[in-house]
């Protein structure tokens, strides 16, 4: 079972005079609502997760779902046997999450990770489906936050673009 969360920082609040209603793509992937996120196993009890505190977590799921669509660009989907490969590069630093896709199932791992631990592994129909219920759920959470959020065109299209999936 997949979980995919995050927690904002209070070390890297956002800026008071922010308009949220106003805020462009650049500031709403980079600028704003820095904290940490985790992908995680539930049935193996394991994680990859950050611990920097300034993760921009809306660019995370924003990015998650954008690669989740990319290693399903190929026709044969979960009939290819040689692996997709995708990766989510941190902007503050050289740090990587690393995706592989064989067949239907997506193997994650990061930069940081042991050399010896084990990529987590996750269903590929999985990963999409939770990555667009984080990607919501998060969006939510930052509307209830931030007056405005909920008005940004940016964020209209972003839902638009990525619905929730049954």
């Amino acid at each position: 079972m997949l979980d995919i969360g995050y927690s904002l920082s209070r070390r890297f609040p956002d800026p008071p005079q922010t308009d949220y209603r106003r805020a462009d793509v650049q500031a709403l992937r980079h600028d704003l609502f820095c904290g940490d996120v985790y992908l995680a196993d539930t049935k193996q009890d394991r994680e990859v997760s950050t611990a920097w505190g300034w993760v921009p977590v809306l660019d995370f799921a924003w990015a998650l779902c954008d690669i989740v669509e990319q290693l399903d660009r190929d026709p044969l989907g979960n009939r290819r046997s040689r692996p997709q490969h995708a990766e989510l590069d941190f902007t503050e630093s050289s740090d990587r999450m690393l995706f592989e896709r064989r067949f239907g199932w997506v193997d994650v791992e990061a930069d940081w990770m042991p050399a010896d631990e084990p990529p987590l592994t996750f269903n590929h129909a999985e990963l999409r489906r939770e990555a667009r219920d984080f990607l919501h759920d998060l969006i939510a959470d930052l509307t209830d936050m931030h007056e405005g959020l909920g008005d940004n065109p940016a964020i209209w299209g972003l839902q638009a673009r990525f619905p929730r999936t049954p």
